[in-house]
């Protein structure tokens, strides 16, 4: 229940900033792409942290599912938050000029695979840069949820090899 509400909580506080944060500024294209690539960088730092909490977890299944709830959502809200950006820069990039909730939309639909093509790029770089978060999309959803399901297993393996009451450094979750 715990676990639930954590997540639930995670969720709505990453989707929260997304709406408050000032992404108003109109920066030139490169810093958008920048940004991008530095919050890429840095979901990827953070499934690396995360898959090693899995595996000294003494709940591995739990703390996973935690995992998720954070990087999927921070994953989408990046793509999202460049996406919403790029519109202010060029409003002309997409097919029409994005606000938050038409770029969040833009983006699950892209994660999703529907494609309702009611929003699309015109840009040849924004084109690029959605072809990016397709190819990101199937990593996340291959490798990582792969690397995710495999510390599930080393941490219930070394929990199990640990045995019943064992005094170790695990955490709660």
């Amino acid at each position: 229940m715990v676990v639930s509400i954590r997540s639930t909580l995670t969720v709505v506080f990453l989707v929260a900033l997304y709406y408050l944060l000032p992404l108003t500024a109109k920066p030139p294209g490169g810093y958008t792409l920048l940004g991008l690539l530095v919050g890429l960088a840095a979901i990827t730092g953070l499934i690396v942290w995360q898959i090693r909490a899995i595996v000294r977890s003494r709940n591995p299944g739990l703390r996973a599912l935690e995992t998720l709830s954070l990087v999927i959502p921070a994953f989408l809200l990046i793509f999202s938050a460049g996406y919403f950006l790029a519109s202010q820069t060029n409003p002309m990039a997409f097919s029409e000029p994005l606000t938050r909730s038409d770029a969040l939309h833009f983006t699950i639909t892209v994660f999703a695979t529907v494609g309702f093509g009611d929003i699309h790029p015109v840009a040849e770089p924004l084109r690029l840069v959605v072809a990016i978060q397709m190819l990101a999309d199937l990593l996340l959803l291959g490798l990582v949820l792969q690397a995710v399901l495999n510390a599930v297993r080393r941490g219930q393996e070394r929990n199990a090899a640990a045995g019943p009451g064992a005094n170790s450094r695990a955490d709660k979750t």
